[in-house]
């Protein structure tokens, strides 16, 4: 396995392009399978679980482009052909997101089948709620030997109003998808609120679904015959965004996060600023840096968008490790996303974890060690943390990083980290 070897130290300096966001380009490329007509999707990062969901969309029939137009990538996915309604285990197996190429192949096709999802090992993440909404359209579920099949009535998938008992992103995308052809109203309650949510909308309206009410808490989706083409530029990476703020501050330096937007940030925004980070709207992007030396302590509770991100914990826990005083994390959307302490802690971090709450004491200084990574974002509090300490850090099983992070030692290097990969021979 590649690893990472960061020598830490070194402000940070320069300008950093954000790619765009893994999060909403992801359900993106699965609504391709509501239509016939190809969908064209520009700023498209380039990462693994792209690539897996491209190998995926293949194994179902859809031809899936790739072509460079300047500094990022664009896919023209086109579901004309559907050969297959079964995604297979050897590809679902690496993602969590392979669950939403159900929605789009039950309501277009009648009929899809979906081995049971995998991705990062942070805890219970069930597809029940996913479940319960087709049944509430209509939809019969089975389950065996590993894999979900889920089949339309006949007539296919109706309208429903549906409230799910707690808020699952990619459980009101999936539902966002099969009710756009549906017969009839679809009202969703309780839906997430998430930015790629709404991103997903504005895509599927252009593609000629009538979907209001996506980034509040209702979502009302009338079912239309037929999905056509559309060209569609996904959003920018919002929590890309916030861990290249994260280095900016982490090693005292100054960056330019071209194409990063403010409004994407949610709660995540007000807590760089508490811990005296400085985060300026400027022509084209944000403009980052540290005037006040070590974070001030925070209080932060995750929570489902627009409070505060928790694919942003493990990022703010690096950065707080250095704080000038006790800092206090509640995780309350994943019960195991602290795989990342014993690792800061190796490089010197005073971290305790009793349940879901982490009490961090503030140290004056981490010192490089060899970590292991255990998830995506786990992975890049490692990273920034290496960036901070004194000497030289490791990091291994940096795939994790590869699934989330487009060229992350290319962008670092060049504002001035000292960092490199070294490939695993064989």
């Amino acid at each position: 396995m590649d690893s990472l070897v960061i020598t830490g130290g070194r402000p940070l300096k320069g300008r950093i392009r954000i790619s765009g966001a893994k999060n909403a380009a992801l359900p993106l490329m699965c609504a391709a399978l509501l239509s016939e007509e190809p969908l064209r999707l520009a700023n498209v990062p380039d990462l693994a679980d792209i690539q897996t969901m491209s190998r995926l969309l293949m194994a179902l029939g859809v031809t899936v482009n790739k072509e460079k137009v300047a500094s990022a990538h664009t896919l023209t996915v086109n579901a004309k052909t559907l050969d297959e309604v079964v995604a297979p285990y050897e590809l679902v197996r690496k993602m969590r997101a392979s669950i939403l190429v159900l929605g789009p192949l039950l309501a277009r096709c009648g009929v899809g089948k979906i081995s049971l999802p995998g991705g990062c090992a942070i805890g219970n993440r069930p597809i029940n709620l996913h479940l319960t909404g087709f049944e509430a359209m209509g939809a019969k579920i089975t389950l065996e030997e590993g894999y979900v099949e889920a089949k339309a009535p006949r007539g296919g998938l109706k309208g429903a109003e549906i409230k799910f008992p707690s808020v699952s992103v990619g459980a009101t995308e999936n539902l966002i998808m099969a009710a756009s052809l549906a017969k009839g109203r679809t009202v969703l309650k309780n839906a997430a609120r998430e930015p790629e949510i709404a991103d997903l909308a504005v895509c599927l309206n252009a593609m000629g679904a009538n979907i209001t009410g996506a980034g509040s808490a209702e979502v009302t989706i009338e079912g239309v015959a037929s999905l056509g083409g559309a060209n569609h530029p996904v959003m920018p990476d919002r929590i890309e965004t916030g861990s290249y703020a994260i280095a900016a501050l982490i090693t005292g330096g100054t960056l330019t996060l071209e194409g990063a937007r403010a409004d994407l940030l949610g709660d995540v925004l007000p807590a760089f600023e508490k811990t005296g980070g400085t985060i300026e709207e400027v022509e084209g992007g944000l403009l980052v840096h540290n005037g006040q030396g070590r974070p001030k302590p925070l209080t932060i509770t995750t929570q489902p968008f627009p409070g505060f991100a928790t694919d942003m914990q493990a990022q703010f826990m690096a950065l707080l490790a250095l704080g000038r005083g006790i800092s206090e994390i509640t995780e309350t959307i994943f019960e195991n996303r602290y795989m990342h302490v014993p690792e800061l802690r190796r490089m010197g971090a005073d971290i305790e974890v009793v349940g879901s709450k982490a009490t961090i004491r503030g140290v004056d200084h981490l010192i490089g060690a060899p970590v292991m990574a255990t998830d995506l974002r786990a992975s890049m509090c490692l990273v920034l943390a290496a960036l901070a300490a004194e000497g030289e850090t490791t990091l291994s099983r940096v795939y994790h990083l590869d699934r989330g992070y487009e060229h992350l030692e290319t962008k670092l290097g060049q504002v001035g980290a000292a960092i490199e990969r070294v490939v695993a021979k064989g």
